[in-house]
């Protein structure tokens, strides 16, 4: 996939899966409740206006390789202008729905990534939340799929029926010891209509918040940061149908990374901070794509500041001297 290559969706909400996971609704996900077909397809790349090359026609919301073959290669045929004149596939699917066969079908068809939705590597949080299969099977896929030559992405959640912040953190190194060539962090979000909904009313599920999500996720990318696995997307897509009441609780906010981005350049603002407690006005310097994050979502890091260290008047001034990446910060004591 070429660094500006422009993702391409097609949704096929709830196809191939053999169990409904007690927070999943991928129609209201995707907000698409009609089957794909080839027309669906062609449709698709013709609205995109860029060239095949510059194009990754992605599958989702579905378990691409546990769905009937037949359907799999109407899709994937529709496709085929597209990958021959030099566009990319990928496909979403379960961990227990590879095997070397379909891997090999989907290589023959143009795909060159699967994505894997593993959401946990703790047994009793997969059970719980009606996965299906186990963290074995995920171990299994992912080495098939390298071994087959395909790039790999995974999926985790946060915040399952049983998950803690330590099973969460555990998960993430053990999916990096995967090596992906990415990952997508998924904290759980509740549904209405969904078994976990339910779960949530009747009190045999604790709401995972927007903070507590948030918190958890600004130790868990450091983990693949580390690593160089990049984390291609951190919380739910925001939606019109989410923002307006889907969502009816849990970790879903529009602004989730920023919240996150903020959560981590406020530690690193408070461990360097800690160097000195005189009186008098320090500057926080920070790329100027960062400035936002690490003022906070809200102005919340500038206030907790504020509230830390009252001898303190606090400046945040961008700096182009400073990566753009990570969490960078420099303090400057006037």
């Amino acid at each position: 996939m070429s660094p500006r290559a422009r993702i391409c969706p097609v949704f096929v909400p709830h196809l191939g899966c053999p169990h409904r996971c007690v927070f999943c609704d991928q129609n209201r996900i995707s907000g698409n409740d009609r089957p794909a077909d080839a027309s669906t397809v062609r449709r698709a790349l013709q609205t995109m206006g860029t060239p095949p090359a510059d194009t990754e026609l992605a599958f989702y919301g579905g378990s691409f390789t546990a769905m009937p073959e037949s359907l799999q290669r109407e899709l994937l045929d529709a496709a085929a202008d597209h990958v021959s004149s030099g566009g990319s596939i990928r496909v979403s699917t379960r961990p227990d729905a590879v095997s070397e066969r379909n891997l090999c079908f989907l290589k023959e068809h143009g795909v060159k990534t699967v994505e894997l939705g593993c959401q946990s590597m703790d047994d009793g949080v997969l059970l719980a939340s009606g996965r299906g299969h186990t963290s074995q099977d995920v171990i299994t896929a992912a080495r098939e799929v390298r071994e087959a030559g395909l790039r790999l992405i995974l999926q985790m959640m946060t915040g399952l029926p049983g998950d803690t912040r330590e099973k969460a953190l555990d998960t993430a190194s053990r999916l990096a010891e995967l090596r992906p060539d990415g990952v997508r962090i998924y904290p759980a979000v509740i549904l209405r209509g969904t078994e976990l909904y339910r779960m949530w009313r009747n009190g045999t599920y604790r709401e995972h918040t927007v903070r507590e999500a948030a918190e958890w996720c600004a130790e868990i990318l450091p983990i693949f940061e580390r690593r160089g696995i990049p984390v291609i997307r951190l919380g739910l897509n925001p939606s019109e149908e989410l923002s307006g009441g889907q969502a009816a609780g849990g970790a879903y906010h529009p602004a989730f990374g920023q919240i996150v981005a903020s959560l981590r350049f406020l530690e690193e603002e408070r461990r360097l901070l800690q160097a000195g407690a005189e009186e008098g006005t320090v500057e926080i310097l920070v790329h100027p794509s960062c400035l936002s994050s690490a003022i906070g979502h809200g102005g919340v890091n500038r206030k907790t500041l504020e509230r830390e260290f009252p001898h303190l008047f606090f400046r945040f001034v961008p700096s182009e001297t400073l990566p753009r990446e990570g969490i960078a910060v420099e303090i400057r004591r006037l």
